[in-house]
């Protein structure tokens, strides 16, 4: 009977089938043996799966879901990264780290306690290694791996090729922000240091608070006059925005026009990109970038610290916050604030201007004296 399921053999098969129907659909699938008794129990065990999905006791989880593994989820996010254009060397990095540990394993056996052993052991390094060598992941380095893991759960339940995903925690990044901004000074050392087809590169990123990707990817199309338009799909939050070339930037641009010439061994050729290496695009250059500021004894920066420098200038210069955002690329108050850090020379300064004024300010007035009672007259 329909709600009973049943058995059956199938041709060039060597193991008995079973047959069954779940919220209308009906499933086939192998039994693993040849053995009438066996095969009858797995039956046995699907139905009472049905029930107790429609008994609201526990969902049910068809065949084709079982076979798959993690890592194919993985592969699914990778593809749908590539798609949008999101596939940066990071985002491989951290997806590699979540792959490792649980490619082989079976998506629905996946539980929020091995994501959270995961996270432990990201969080502590290994055991086995000595402390010197034992690498240990910040919290939002963790973050980064297992928001990747989630999101390709989420892919999966809106294909339907899963019907639910494991809880995973997000580590608090309370203190995570960066303190780390330039001064004019120091960024114009690190630029000396820097190889010649970087220093314009870290000019822009300087003056404009982009991210590096977004001026990776900027080509002479998006350069309209005294104007440069930023696509949508190569900024961080999917935005487009614009900023107008004017002063030192205008200057910038000029000479990126003049290094549009590229000579070849075959001959010469026109550069695409605003910013390229010998026509070609720039890769990574955090060892170049390492060696210019040990060269000029900047410790500690990055070349992301250009973003917050930006903002942090705009706003002691006197921008307007929502253009500042405008031009930077925030969307949001909150994530722009993380940027607009206050310096110890701010400080400094807020500290000096408040002497200053005690210190020029009129002479309070002496305090009026209310004579006792007793020595009043009348």
């Amino acid at each position: 009977m329909r709600g009973e399921g049943r058995i059956f053999e199938r041709k060039a098969s060597s193991v008995l089938w079973c047959s069954y129907y779940h919220r209308g659909k009906e499933y086939r699938e192998s039994t693993g043996t040849a053995d009438q008794h066996k095969a009858e129990k797995y039956l046995k065990r699907r139905l009472r799966e049905v029930e107790n999905d429609r008994d609201g006791i526990k969902q049910f989880i068809g065949p084709q879901a079982e076979r798959i593994r993690v890592s194919e989820l993985l592969d699914a996010l990778e593809a749908d990264y590539k798609l949008r254009g999101k596939d940066s060397p990071q985002f491989k990095v951290h997806l590699k780290a979540v792959r490792d540990y649980f490619g082989n394993w079976r998506a629905v056996e996946l539980t929020s306690e091995a994501v959270d052993r995961f996270i432990s052991e990201l969080l502590e390094g290994d055991p086995e290694a000595p402390p010197s060598k034992r690498r240990t992941k910040a919290p939002a380095t963790v973050n980064r791996s297992t928001q990747l893991l989630a999101q390709a759960y989420k892919l999966a339940i809106e294909r339907r090729r899963l019907s639910n995903a494991p809880v995973i925690r997000h580590l608090s990044e309370r203190g995570n922000a960066r303190q780390g901004f330039f001064g004019d000074a120091e960024f114009r050392s690190v630029v000396d240091n820097l190889p010649e087809y970087l220093r314009d590169f870290a000019r822009f990123g300087y003056m404009t608070g982009w991210r590096r990707g977004e001026i990776d990817s900027l080509t002479w199309e998006d350069v309209d006059g005294d104007v440069i338009r930023l696509r949508g799909e190569n900024s961080k939050n999917g935005e487009g925005r614009t900023i107008t070339l004017d002063g030192e930037l205008a200057e910038l641009i000029e000479r990126r026009k003049a290094a549009r010439q590229v000579k070849t061994a075959n001959g010469g050729m026109i550069a695409a990109l605003v910013f390229h290496h010998d026509g070609e695009p720039i890769v990574d250059f955090r060892k170049a970038w390492a060696t210019a500021c040990k060269m000029a004894n900047v410790q500690g920066k990055l070349f992301h610290d250009l973003r917050r420098t930006a903002v942090r200038n705009m706003v002691r210069a006197g921008v307007p916050e929502r253009v500042a955002m405008s031009i930077s690329g925030h969307k949001t108050r909150s994530i722009f604030d993380r940027y607009n850090i206050v310096s110890e020379r701010d400080l400094r300064e807020a500290m000096q201007r408040t002497q200053e004024y005690l210190a020029n300010a009129p002479q309070r007035e002496q305090p009026i004296v209310i004579p006792p009672r007793s020595a009043r007259t009348h």
